[in-house]
């Protein structure tokens, strides 16, 4: 017998069955927000729903959100997984900027996400400038493991408070799977980690790129730096395939039944692009990585795109520049000329993906400049040579070259006493990273343009085989001080537990 229901019953099951149909139906915030590319009073806001719906942002100067400022923001549709990002201009500066991001639903009933907050600092001409700098993510199966504390670098750079962080690349590995468990015999412990369909194998459709960033947002401690400090992302080799340029063969590569590596490429940056929280650069060139980007008169970083114009990889002896030859390419190294002669900055910032003495090998041919030849410019130093030339003859000071890539930590310092190209001004390149991923290095050295070593520290300096666990603690970043009164640079190369292992001031030229 079926027995009827009271009045009462019935609005109580009807309102358990709307409450639950909103809660379902209103957007869900995953991943967080992420700040980036902050300078000269804007920034770009990011963040990803999960489903189509449009942002909202929020943003007050004062913690309690008096006076806020609301900005409607763009769709975020599946057409971009979802992701959106905002470029908030007209900020004032030296200023803490707060931030509240939802999503509204795009039904009339406009379901509300709940709201995440943040915060970034915008930097003004009137304070120093404190940032901190590393590479290479999730590399080499050493993915998100809960028992050691996550990705808890990112923790130790986030309690630093400061004002940008550069990522050199290889935000992600995406020719790179993560299993279940991973041997790390340094510790005698198992390596655990989080793992998803996405970071199984190795990515080759669109989603399974963009798996990879979302992966890495599932870290705890990444979602709570990318809350407070605002990023500058390049990339590199690993967020297509491992040394990818447009030559990379894959056909004795059993792992990927997808061979043409230019498709690969197309889906990667897609990614790459919806995830970062990159400017766009414009209709010209859409998808540009290389950028200035301007903190008064006291510092420009100048983020170099090392993948999307070079040549393939050869033997790098080659005694003229040609397309076979090409690293940054044409345009990209007559753009940094001219920027860095019509600089007023004190300090220029080169923001590398790869380092410029270091040999770094692929098989039996070269990844980056070096090619193992320690005497005159060949291959892709002719371009490299170039470039140095260029800013000598244009006497462009208090150049510093940053980057990553080879996982560990070092500072170089190049000279024309050393060298057998003379033709340059001297400086200095500063090398950290990984951020959660294998240890390696260092790295032999390549004396064309008179790399000297001032400090490394890695793997086999400290007695230990190649590819370690974070377990190790070899994972480094690197932290800048630039102080505004007297313009001194400081550079700290620090540790996953923020211990310093090399320190070195730089006084400007003025």
């Amino acid at each position: 017998m079926i027995r009827a229901r009271s009045h009462s019953s019935l609005l109580a099951s009807a309102a358990f069955l709307t409450a639950a149909f909103q809660v379902n139906a209103a957007p869900q915030i995953e991943q967080g927000i992420q700040f980036g590319d902050v300078a000269s009073g804007r920034a770009i806001v990011w963040s990803r729903s999960s489903e189509a719906s449009r942002m909202m942002v929020q943003y007050s100067y004062d913690a309690s959100f008096a006076d806020p400022v609301t900005v409607r923001g763009p769709y975020a549709t599946p057409e971009s997984d979802f992701t959106a990002k905002l470029d908030l201009t007209g900020l004032k500066r030296d200023r803490d900027v707060y931030v509240k991001v939802w999503f509204e639903g795009l039904t009339n009933a406009r379901e509300k996400s709940e709201v995440v907050s943040g915060k970034f600092h915008s930097v003004g001409r009137h304070e120093d400038i404190h940032f901190v700098w590393g590479g290479d993510t999730a590399g080499q199966g050493w993915g998100i493991n809960e028992a050691f504390g996550g990705m808890k670098i990112y923790e130790t750079m986030r309690q630093e408070e400061p004002q940008f962080f550069i990522h050199s690349g290889d935000n992600i590995y995406a020719d790179g799977p993560i299993p279940l468990t991973a041997n790390a015999p340094e510790s005698g412990a198992p390596w655990v980690n989080l793992v998803t369909p996405e970071v199984s194998k190795v990515a080759e459709e669109l989603n399974e790129f963009r798996g990879r960033y979302r992966y890495n947002l599932m870290d705890e401690n990444l979602r709570r730096f990318n809350a407070e400090v605002a990023g500058i992302p390049q990339w590199d080799d690993h967020e297509v395939v491992n040394n990818w340029s447009d030559a990379k063969s894959l056909d004795n590569d059993p792992r990927y039944t997808e061979k043409n590596v230019p498709l690969l490429v197309s889906r990667a940056t897609q990614a790459f692009l919806e995830y970062a929280p990159i400017r766009p650069h414009g209709a010209e060139e859409s998808e540009r990585v290389y950028r200035k980007l301007s903190y008064e008169d006291l510092l420009e970083v100048y983020v170099l795109d090392m993948r999307s114009y070079r040549g393939p990889n050869t033997d790098n002896l080659q005694t003229e520049e040609s397309a076979e030859t090409a690293f940054l390419g044409n345009e990209q190294i007559s753009w940094l000329l001219s920027q860095l002669a019509n600089s007023k900055a004190t300090w220029k910032v080169i923001a590398a993906d790869m380092p410029v003495g270091l040999n770094v090998g692929d098989g039996s041919l070269w990844e980056a400049i070096a090619n193992g030849n320690d005497g005159r410019p060949l291959g892709r130093e002719l371009e490299f040579a170039r470039l140095l030339r260029g800013i000598k003859k244009a006497k462009v000071h208090n150049v510093v070259w940053l980057t990553a890539d080879v996982h560990y930590t070092a500072a170089h310092f190049y000279h024309p006493r050393s060298a057998a190209f003379k033709n340059f001004l001297p400086f200095w390149e500063f090398v950290a990273g990984p951020l959660n991923a294998g240890s390696f290095g260092p790295n032999t050295k390549d004396k064309t343009f008179g790399i000297e070593v001032d400090f490394e520290k890695g793997p086999s300096t400290e007695g230990l085989p190649a590819n370690t666990s974070p377990y190790a603690g070899l994972q480094f970043y690197g932290a800048v001080h630039i102080n505004r009164g007297n313009g001194v640079m400081r550079v700290d190369l620090k540790d996953i537990n923020g211990d310093v292992v090399y320190s070195n001031k730089l006084t400007p030229i003025r």
